[in-house]
């Protein structure tokens, strides 16, 4: 089976114009039998988005012509294709009720969903550690040093996999470690490999699933996965489901370097 478990839509307000079904006549012809679209959840509404065009999600009121049109696709393509429904969720610290809330009402109508942490907080603000290189310099300050930053963000992923989100909370972690891709333009050398055991060893106590995410390899200032291929290997060694995520945001992302993981998903 091959299935790719993170995909954007047009409904992204950071993402492309390419219709849904580009994405799924692309995906049969390439042979993938399963996929799940999993738009950026609309944000808690008493969260200020940090990014300057505040597009980091969905409104609200996206929310069901996005459901309506991936379910609608999903029966049109039952024949050829499984596509899930889901949504990729934003674990903000601080706001766990009110994902929680959402997660109670949203839940029963997702096939899939993963759970992701992109902002991070400190004192009062919040940074969208992944927005920019400008950005990330802006959190690596505010925290002190880049090793600051990195100890945060691998903080509240873990606080992420033991929230208590409810009955509806994601399964799947994502892209476990996305604060990797301004690597080689911060040019210090972390050395977090012990962070990154740690959180894939919660996650397999807590019956997680890993987004085995590509995107890291298309950006010129990552160039590796996230997680980083050995770590892939561990996490397999650990038993912890591995689901593959191009994480496209266009259709000339969908499957990119899915070729990469290959002998880790067989």
């Amino acid at each position: 089976m091959k299935r790719d478990g993170h995909i954007h839509t047009h409904f992204c307000p950071h993402g492309t114009k390419d219709s849904t079904e580009s994405y799924i006549e692309k995906a049969i012809k390439s042979g993938f039998t399963d996929i799940s679209f999993t738009e950026h959840a609309p944000l808690p509404n008493n969260f200020i988005d940090p990014t300057p065009m505040k597009d980091s999600s969905i409104r609200m009121d996206q929310l069901s012509p996005y459901m309506h049109e991936i379910n609608r696709l999903k029966a049109a393509y039952q024949r050829d294709i499984r596509i899930r429904v889901g949504l990729e969720v934003d674990f903000i610290a601080g706001y766990e009720n009110e994902i929680k809330s959402f997660l109670d009402d949203i839940g029963p109508s997702l096939d899939d969903a993963i759970l992701s942490v992109h902002f991070l907080k400190v004192g009062n603000q919040y940074y969208c550690s992944d927005y920019s290189k400008e950005v990330f310099a802006e959190l690596a300050a505010a925290c002190g040093s880049v090793e600051a930053a990195y100890n945060l963000y691998y903080d509240t992923v873990e606080a992420s996999i033991q929230a208590d989100l409810g009955q509806f909370k994601p399964k799947r972690i994502g892209h476990p470690t996305l604060i990797h891709k301004f690597q080689t333009v911060h040019d210090e050398k972390i050395e977090d490999s012990a962070q990154i055991l740690h959180v894939l060893q919660l996650m397999k106590k807590m019956g997680c699933e890993l987004d085995v995410n590509g995107a890291g390899f298309s950006k010129p200032e990552c160039l590796e996965a996230y997680p980083p291929l050995p770590y892939i290997g561990y996490a397999k060694s650990l038993g912890i489901p591995l689901v593959f995520g191009s994480d496209a945001h266009n259709v000339n992302g969908l499957h990119k370097h899915y070729e990469k993981f290959y002998t880790y998903l067989s």
